[in-house]
């Protein structure tokens, strides 16, 4: 059973960086109240600095974590709401994945997998495997990977368009972790173009030498590519005909997320 080096360490208890604190600690207050919030009372609810508590609000509103609808006062900002809508999507997504997850564990005894994108890696944020399988490729949750050798990551590269994946290229450099790794723009251009015609996506030991995976996409109500799906096996026991159920169980779960006309194609 293999596992990636990558782990999320635990939270800790308080912020190291004193700023962050007195952040959060404004974010609080002005949590706890419906309308905008004086400057004089934020600084007052949180032992502040007058002075102190605008500097930092003024940093949180350039970030749009906090509005300013009028002079002198405060509220949550929309950022917040984006942020929280995301988290919401991804808690969403792995709800309803997970039943439908362990049903095409049990068709092809290998581990399936749920990722989510996360700037230009993908991070496993749900896992279904058995323990008296044999032989199996599990991907720890919280663990990370490039876009680029991954199945998944690949199914959002080609969600992008061209100007984007050259981008994610330059800032890469595409550095490749096995022999069979992508590490040119030109064949990866090429793969993201056969992934959109075929809807599906391979990872041939990019990632890992003796790993191959394949996956699907997950879409939302927004017909927005949010997860994917995958299934990763020993290379050789990797089988072609699950693919058309893996494309199938993908397609369920983004219609019960509200997507309309998906099709297992």
């Amino acid at each position: 059973m293999r596992a990636p080096k990558d782990s999320v360490p635990a939270g800790p208890a308080s912020p190291a960086i004193q700023v962050l604190e007195r952040a959060y600690a404004l974010l609080d207050v002005l949590a706890a109240h419906p309308d905008p919030v004086p400057l004089k009372d934020l600084a007052a609810a949180t032992g502040l600095h007058p002075s102190t508590a605008h500097r930092i609000l003024n940093d949180l509103t350039i970030g749009r974590l906090v509005d300013r609808p009028e002079p002198g006062c405060y509220r949550l900002g929309m950022r917040l709401l984006e942020l929280g809508n995301l988290v919401k999507a991804r808690l969403d997504v792995r709800d309803t994945a997970l039943p439908l997850m362990r049903e095409l564990h049990k068709l092809t005894h290998q581990p399936i997998n749920l990722s989510v994108r996360q700037g230009d890696e993908i991070v496993y944020v749900e896992r279904t495997y058995s323990e008296r399988s044999g032989m199996q490729v599990v991907r720890a949750v919280g663990g990370r990977a490039p876009l680029h050798l991954t199945s998944v990551g690949k199914l959002f590269l080609a969600a992008d368009d061209p100007a984007r994946v050259r981008a994610y290229a330059m800032r890469t450099g595409l550095a490749g972790h096995t022999r069979n790794s992508i590490t040119e723009l030109p064949k990866l251009e090429r793969e993201l173009a056969q992934i959109r015609l075929r809807g599906t996506s391979r990872d041939e030991e990019e990632l890992e030498i003796g790993v191959r995976c394949m996956a699907a996409g997950i879409h939302d109500d927004q017909g927005r590519l949010i997860a994917g799906l995958s299934i990763s096996a020993p290379s050789d026991r990797l089988e072609d005909s699950w693919e058309g159920k893996l494309k199938q169980v993908a397609a369920d779960i983004s219609a019960a997320l509200g997507a309309q006309s998906v099709s297992a194609r």
